[in-house]
């Protein structure tokens, strides 16, 4: 049996997901309108103007929104280019006029995922690696973080306990002793953790804190389409001898989990009075699952990381 916070814990909070359309984004608003939030969910992928994302996916922030509202929160969709400083200085002055100050903010833009390319790609040295897809995949995964909070979180420290997630690939610890695909992927997932550090620091006289977060192996909508399985048979994917078109999935995907796991954990944070003590911390979904008691959709309690 699947374990989540009450359904009213955050009832009233206002939460911003900086890119929810899909993947952990979307698990994490999934995971808060489950937990009664309001929680605005932004990203470039819309059914509505242009300037979608760098994937030719078909989510939306809009389906996002109303998975919020279905699971028994307030899904607020809010088309955003978080590399576009207007952009994400107009959409503060709307939350500030709609609803005066946010409770939480997540900083879960990526978007560079097909620029980091499988793993035929990886281990690229600099001076061989596209330096044009390396700096995008800078700007996508670290500028965009910075434009954000630049913006925002002014609508956080207006009063205390407001948090600050920073979603990222690996802990602090993990990363620090791992080359992590390449020397631009290396350096966005580790400077994330160090961005939850120093704006912890700059957010701890209002009363306000800031945690790096990292799922494990995410079930993705990418991930699932890349082994041809659902959320439903992902298991599938173990099973051996299943064709060209349809890869075998390694011994650790067993240990993956679904985005509401990763979500579930910021709802948990959030709705923890206490949650100052976790600071400028690098945490895992697993850890803080083991410290919540929170399970993924499965009942399960997957920790990818336990394995390092």
């Amino acid at each position: 049996m699947s374990r989540s916070l009450d359904h009213d814990a955050l009832r009233g909070r206002v939460a911003v997901v900086a890119g929810a359309t899909r993947g952990a984004g979307r698990g994490i608003a999934a995971a808060l309108g489950e937990a009664g939030a309001t929680v605005i969910c932004t990203g470039r992928s819309s059914v509505t103007g242009t300037g979608g994302s760098d994937y030719d996916r078909p989510e939306t922030i809009e389906e996002t929104a109303e998975l919020v509202t279905r699971l028994g929160g307030t899904g607020i969709a809010a088309r955003t280019d978080h590399l576009d400083s207007d952009q994400v200085r107009r959409l503060a002055e709307r939350i500030r006029r709609d609803h005066g100050a946010i409770d939480v903010l997540v900083n879960n833009i990526w978007g560079a995922e097909r620029l980091k390319g499988g793993p035929a790609d990886w281990n690229t040295p600099i001076w061989d690696h596209s330096l044009d897809d390396g700096l995008r995949i800078l700007r996508l995964g670290l500028e965009t973080h910075l434009i954000t909070s630049h913006h925002l979180l002014p609508l956080l420290i207006g009063k205390p306990g407001g948090l600050l997630v920073e979603v990222t690939d690996g802990t602090a610890a993990y990363n620090a002793e791992r080359y992590r695909i390449s020397v631009f992927y290396d350096l966005v997932k580790t400077a994330v953790n160090r961005l939850a550090f120093s704006q912890g620091h700059e957010l701890a006289p209002y009363g306000a804190t800031a945690v790096a977060l990292t799922p494990g192996w995410l079930r993705s909508e990418m991930m699932l389409d890349n082994y041809g399985v659902t959320e439903e048979n992902w298991r599938d994917a173990l099973a051996p001898d299943r064709g060209e078109d349809r890869p075998t999935a390694p011994a650790g995907f067993a240990s993956s989990e679904s985005p509401r796991y990763v979500g579930r954990a910021v709802a948990a944070l959030a709705a923890d009075p206490e949650r100052a003590r976790w600071n400028q911390r690098s945490v895992s979904s697993a850890q803080l699952a083991r410290e919540y008691g929170f399970t993924d959709v499965d009942g399960a309690q997957p920790d990818v990381w336990g394995a390092h």
